[in-house]
C-alpha cells in the first residue's frame, strides 16, 4: 500500500499540477476526447456504440466498429470487447471506493496523504467544510448502491458487447469520483478530525442542502424508475413512459442532475458551486450525451424519425 501511494505521489508530482488541478484536468480531457471521438463518423460507429445500438439494422448499413468483417486499424482496436453486462463492475467499484476513502479519510491513510498533500495552499484556503465532505460522500455511496443492486435485479441475458477501453474509463472515471468527493475539503480534512459528530441534527443544515439533497434524490428516484421500465419492456421498441415522451434518455439527464446536486453541495465559501465536481459533471453530459445522440439515430433508423419526433436527448428544454 505504502509502494502505490508513493506511485500516487510520484505521479502528481511529475505532472506539475496539484491535485485538485489534475482531477479537474482528467475530466476535462475525458470529456472533450468523447466530444472528438464522437463526431466523425468512422469513429463514433467503432467505439462508442455499445449495447443495442450496435446491432445492425435490417435494410441499413453496419455498423463498422461491431461487424465481424471490419478491417483496418480502426477495427482491430475496436474488436477488442468485453460483454455490456460488465457495466455492473462500476458500480460495484464505486462502492468499493467509497468505503476505501472512508476509512482513508477517518484513519488520515497513506494514500490519502500522497493526495492532499500536493493540494495547494490557495485551494486548501477555500476548502469545503468536513459536514459538506460527510453529504457529499453519503449521497455518492448510497448512488452507487442503487446501482449496483439495480444492475443485478434488472439485469437481462445479452450478448451485446462494449469497447474495452469503455470498461477501463469507467473504472478511471468512479475512481476520479470518488476523490472529487473529498479533495476539495483536503483543507478541512487535513487540520481537523473527521467523525459523525459532523452530522449532528445541532448543526443547522444550509439552504443549498435544502435545495440540493432533495433534488440528488429526486433525481435518483427518476432515475430509478426509468431504469425498471426498460427493464419491464419484452423488446426493444420506443418507450412510452411519460419521462420518455420528452427526452429519449431521461434517465441519462437524471445522472447529470444527480452529479450537478454534488456539485452545488460541495460549493466552497463565496462560490456557486465545486469546480471539481462541475468538472465531473461536464464529463458525464459528455459522454452520455454521445450515447443519447447514438440511441436516438438508432431509434430513427429502427422505427422511423416520427418516432422520436420532438424529443430532446436528455433533458426537455436543455439538450
Amino acid at each position: 500500500m505504502e509502494f502505490l501511494a508513493q506511485c500516487v505521489d510520484s505521479a502528481l508530482e511529475a505532472v506539475s499540477m496539484d491535485s485538485i488541478d489534475a482531477l479537474r484536468t482528467f475530466f476535462i480531457l475525458g470529456g472533450a476526447t468523447t466530444i472528438f471521438v464522437s463526431i466523425p463518423t468512422s469513429l463514433r460507429s467503432h467505439f462508442l456504440l455499445y449495447g443495442p445500438r450496435s446491432t445492425p439494422i435490417k435494410d441499413s448499413e453496419p455498423q463498422a466498429g461491431h461487424d465481424a468483417s471490419s478491417s483496418g486499424l480502426l477495427g482491430y482496436l475496436a474488436s477488442y470487447q468485453v460483454p455490456h453486462s460488465y457495466f455492473k463492475h462500476f458500480y460495484i467499484f464505486s462502492v468499493l471506493s467509497s468505503l476505501f476513502w472512508a476509512f482513508q479519510l477517518i484513519r488520515r491513510g497513506s494514500f490519502f496523504e500522497a493526495i492532499a498533500s500536493r493540494v495547494s495552499e490557495e485551494h486548501q484556503q477555500q476548502s469545503i467544510s468536513l459536514t459538506q465532505v460527510l453529504i457529499c460522500w453519503i449521497l455518492l455511496f448510497m448512488q452507487g448502491s442503487r446501482r449496483v443492486w439495480e444492475s443485478y435485479e434488472f439485469a437481462k441475458p445479452s450478448s451485446s458487447q462494449m469497447w474495452v477501453v469503455h470498461w477501463l474509463l469507467g473504472f478511471a472515471f468512479y475512481l476520479a469520483a470518488g476523490v472529487a468527493i473529498w479533495i476539495d475539503g483536503s483543507g478541512a480534512l487535513t487540520t481537523q478530525n473527521l467523525t459523525l459528530s459532523d452530522l449532528q441534527l445541532t448543526n443547522a443544515p444550509s439552504l443549498r442542502t435544502l435545495i440540493f439533497v432533495p433534488l440528488f434524490l429526486i433525481a435518483s428516484g427518476l432515475q430509478h424508475d426509468c431504469h425498471h421500465f426498460l427493464f419491464s419492456l419484452k423488446k426493444y421498441q420506443i418507450p412510452d413512459h411519460p419521462l420518455f415522451r420528452g427526452a429519449v434518455c431521461p434517465h441519462y439527464g437524471a445522472e447529470c442532475v444527480i452529479y450537478l446536486s454534488l456539485a452545488f453541495i460541495a460549493a466552497p465559501p463565496g462560490q456557486a458551486a465545486n469546480k471539481t465536481l462541475l468538472a465531473c459533471v461536464g464529463f458525464i453530459a459528455a459522454n452520455l450525451g454521445a450515447t443519447a445522440l447514438t440511441t436516438k439515430q438508432w431509434y430513427i433508423q429502427k422505427f422511423g424519425k416520427d418516432s422520436v419526433q420532438g424529443r430532446w436527448l436528455m433533458i426537455p428544454g436543455i439538450y
